[in-house]
């Protein structure tokens, strides 16, 4: 039997996502606590990979088990997991549903703070330079990169893929209600390695002065790197939605 699980975490105490041989990740994490309450080896396979860091406030898995879950099975979970990481969610699907080859969008967020907030330091870049950002040119950098589907310019190196191409749904920055930061939204059918952090680094170059619009223009067209190139820090950005065909899922 194959399940999905909806589930949550804090990557702060983690080196990411997938399993790595000296540092604890969050699916090594997961699949211990599932040996616990399912007193048998459970693999799991998730949606996507962050990395070390980065955080999820949605983030699908699947597992397959012989026999059906007890009732209590996602009580008994929460109780294993570390406070850092929540199951919400259970789903019997498919024994071909895959939860990331399935996935038809996944949408992410990077939190910009203006001010110095201690319990933020985690899940915010404190950007205290942020005075000095022209806004209006880092609106026009997001927008720039709807009218491409290529993104060679926002993959780190030595990243092994088929296609740099990308669907992009969504691309913007949001000043947070309160003025105290900003927010970048992104959405597509799939994303590159590194490729959001880069992104948000680009439009701080763009907004601090360093870096021309026609620049990044220039490189997309050629489909080149940036010479003056920044991975934005990695605990401001967050997994916010994946979408599934089956609406029950994402």
């Amino acid at each position: 039997m194959r399940y999905f699980i909806e589930l949550s975490y804090d990557g702060t105490n983690y080196c990411g996502w997938q399993v790595q041989p000296h540092d604890m990740s969050v699916q090594q994490k997961i699949e211990e606590s599932l040996a616990t309450v399912l007193r048998i080896k459970t693999p799991v396979v998730g949606c996507g990979r962050t990395d070390s860091g980065v955080h999820a406030s949605q983030y699908f898995l699947h597992f397959d088990h012989p026999t059906p879950v007890p009732d209590n099975f996602l009580s008994r979970m929460n109780k294993v997991l570390p406070t850092d990481i929540a199951f919400y969610n259970l789903k019997e699907v498919d024994d071909e549903a895959h939860t990331r080859f399935d996935a038809t969008q996944r949408a992410y967020q990077y939190h910009l703070g203006f001010r110095k907030d201690p319990f933020r330091q985690q899940t915010s870049y404190y950007f205290p330079q942020w005075n000095k950002l022209d806004i209006d040119k880092m609106h026009k950098a997001a927008a720039l990169l709807l009218e491409y589907s290529a993104f060679y310019t926002f993959c780190k190196s030595n990243t092994e893929v088929k296609t740099m191409n990308c669907t992009l749904m969504d691309s913007r920055w949001v000043m947070d209600e309160d003025g105290q930061g900003m927010t970048y939204h992104v959405a597509a059918n799939r994303f590159l390695r590194g490729m959001v952090r880069l992104i948000v680094g680009m439009c701080l170059n763009v907004g601090m002065g360093k870096l021309k619009l026609d620049t990044v223009r220039q490189a997309l067209d050629k489909q080149e790197r940036l010479t003056k190139s920044l991975s934005a820090p990695p605990h401001g950005l967050f997994l916010t939605k994946v979408a599934y065909p089956d609406d029950d899922l994402g």
